[in-house]
């Protein structure tokens, strides 16, 4: 009989299981009255911002605040599931003073972890687990975890390349694609309904996929909603442009199946725009980050993700002829290590060494 092996997962809490950001924000504007009220949108980043969102920190010095957070809806049922797929940890930064009180309330409120699997401490990379669940995009780039998954929130927007998840349901999905052999190929491309591009930034991806729509008349694209500038990107004709502020309400009332922040930029698909290109019997194409592409494969079957691998000189070389800020180009750069984890999650992975020949691959594995 073989060894039995069970994954191990870590869970951070504040703004993962328990409200932290949100409910320091409630809490602000019932204090102060900030009109127009204060947003979790105005917390762009983590720290102190030299803004009015500045003031949430004065609750994380007060006791009653850990003893008060709300669990996040989901949070339990979450926790369940997943107890029931691998092990589960807690590893949680929190002042010293306050220790006592954050584990009596995760007893409390997850009695499926056990006591012993509590872990306290900013120092996160010396947990030694399978994966790292986390919104922290500094915990995500330190963890020695064999799979560090983000938590997409706005204060990691900047956040690219890494794994990454908008909501429970999308890790569990995730997860299940980790936990499948990589020697079966989750999805077939002759039953695909969507095709899904995920590569890093110069991977090309968005080329190869108006090289197919050329070649093919069996697909259709995806147009997805960006508030990226319309200048800098060459295909203008895969994005409805939005600024933030827009972009952010659609978020708030649902407007999108799937949304994700890549190098600061925002970018979400429509639903129905799915559902009207598989109503024409066509093939969805849609070039996406990993997180995009969790989300279709979370909420449509016979999706079939694609990872389309470049040489990383060429990658660097594309990512310099961009037309964006340094920022930009250096968030891009840095991120091209973390996409190697996303390989492993795809169904196939090719080689983009020309983009018609890369096109070519893709219809070939659809016909056969």
């Amino acid at each position: 009989m073989g060894r039995r092996f069970r994954m191990s997962t870590a869970l951070d809490v504040d703004d993962l299981l328990m409200e932290c950001v949100p409910y320091a924000i409630k809490l602000a504007n019932e204090k102060y009255k900030f009109d127009p009220p204060l947003t979790i949108y105005e917390v762009d980043r983590w720290g102190k911002l030299g803004t009015r969102a500045d003031v949430i920190f004065e609750f994380f010095n007060d006791p009653e605040f850990f003893k008060n957070q709300p669990v996040m809806e989901g949070a339990k049922e979450f926790v369940r599931k997943l107890s029931t797929m691998t092990e589960v940890f807690i590893t949680t930064a929190v002042a010293p003073q306050f220790m006592s009180i954050r584990a009596q309330r995760i007893l409390e409120e997850f009695p499926e972890i056990p006591a012993e699997h509590i872990y306290m401490g900013s120092r996160k990379d010396k947990i030694n687990v399978d994966i790292l669940f986390d919104d922290g995009m500094h915990n995500v780039f330190k963890s020695n975890a064999a799979y560090p998954i983000l938590l997409r929130k706005p204060w990691n927007q900047s956040a690219t390349g890494m794994l990454a998840v908008n909501n429970y349901d999308e890790f569990l999905k995730l997860l299940e694609v980790i936990t499948s052999s990589y020697s079966d190929v989750e999805g077939s491309l002759k039953d695909a309904k969507i095709v899904a591009l995920v590569g890093p930034s110069g991977s090309g991806k968005t080329r190869v996929a108006k090289q197919l729509l050329e070649i093919s008349d069996r697909f259709e694209k995806l147009v997805s909603y960006t508030t990226k500038d319309r200048t800098s990107i060459k295909e203008n004709d895969w994005y409805h442009y939005v600024d933030k502020k827009t972009f952010f309400k659609m978020m708030e009332q649902g407007s999108f199946f799937e949304s994700t922040m890549y190098a600061g930029h925002g970018f979400g698909s429509k639903k129905e725009e799915v559902d009207a290109i598989l109503a024409k019997g066509k093939i969805v194409l849609a070039a996406v980050d990993i997180c995009g592409a969790m989300s279709l494969k979370t909420n449509y079957k016979d999706v079939v993700t694609i990872y389309v691998k470049r040489d990383k000189k060429q990658l660097l070389q594309s990512i310099l002829d961009k037309k964006c800020s340094n920022e930009d180009k250096v968030n891009r750069i840095i991120s091209i290590d973390d996409e190697k984890r996303n390989e492993d999650v795809c169904d196939y992975v090719i080689a983009n060494e020309n983009y018609a020949e890369t096109a070519d691959k893709i219809i070939a594995l659809l016909d056969n």
